[in-house]
């Protein structure tokens, strides 16, 4: 008997101390990443999303004009599947958080800007309610104007990258419209623009080949000058122009500008 319950003890021991190497194991992994949630928003969580790192800012308009409605969307399947965004900004200047920063959210769908082609894996997503028509409201804009700022800072994400989900989806989606004013976005420094007065284009100058540098997926030409004309000249035509050359010009040269 004893030797029984000598040897019951030392399994005992010996099971314990598996389980303290295991917890030590365990501990060395580190603590899980904190979540990232904006002071500026309300959380209001949705379950339609994945983990990954953001890398860039794409911006939305709902198309419904209806806050509570794109909440409830964005927080559930509808007809065309599951989708959710991180942010919403709501026309009186709430914004709604429905998913952490750390967390991928299905906002971007078959996308591509530069070399990124899984954008949900690689940004932060933010809707703004809004029709697609009418003006975007004032107050709406400078909480987004909050919201870019602290995500920025917290995030590590550089304050140019900030498109539009119209700029990664040429051909397939036109959001946020041309009623988005990404000069206003850009006197606070969000977003890639050019200088105020561009200076011609040197002949020769290929416009194509810039907007490629810029992001633009320019396998369809025609869909990425669209995209292109609504981002930076709140029109939706199809024709290059010399004045797309100097802002072109003007893009290309601040992005092959030595980092300071």
């Amino acid at each position: 008997m004893t030797r029984t319950r000598a040897t019951v003890a030392r399994r005992i021991r010996l099971a314990a101390v598996v389980l303290a190497i295991a917890c030590l194991a365990g501990c060395a992994t580190g603590p899980r990443v904190a979540p990232q949630r904006s002071a500026l928003a309300h959380w209001t969580p949705s379950p339609n999303f994945n983990a990954r790192k953001a890398q860039i800012i794409v911006l939305h308009h709902t198309s419904i004009g209806n806050a509570a409605e794109a909440l409830r969307v964005l927080s559930t399947r509808n007809s065309e599947g599951q989708v959710s965004a991180h942010y919403l900004v709501e026309a009186n200047g709430r914004i709604d958080q429905l998913v952490d920063d750390n967390d991928r959210a299905w906002h971007a769908g078959a996308s591509r800007w530069g070399d990124m082609t899984d954008l949900n894996s690689s940004s932060i997503g933010i809707e703004i309610d809004n029709d697609g028509e009418s003006p975007f409201t004032q107050p709406q804009i400078q909480a987004l104007v909050n919201l870019l700022a602290d995500l920025t800072t917290r995030l590590g994400i550089p304050r140019e990258a900030v498109v539009g989900h119209g700029d990664i989806a040429p051909g397939r989606k036109n959001d946020p419209s041309v009623q988005f004013p990404w000069s206003t976005l850009a006197s606070y420094g969000f977003g890639l623009w050019p200088e105020a007065n561009p200076i011609p284009a040197p002949p020769g100058f290929d416009s194509l080949a810039a907007m490629r540098l810029v992001g633009y997926d320019v396998s369809n030409p025609r869909n990425a000058i669209i995209a292109f004309h609504r981002h930076y000249r709140a029109m939706e035509t199809d024709t290059l122009d010399v004045t797309d050359a100097a802002i072109l010009y003007s893009l290309q040269r601040k992005l092959m500008a030595p980092r300071q």
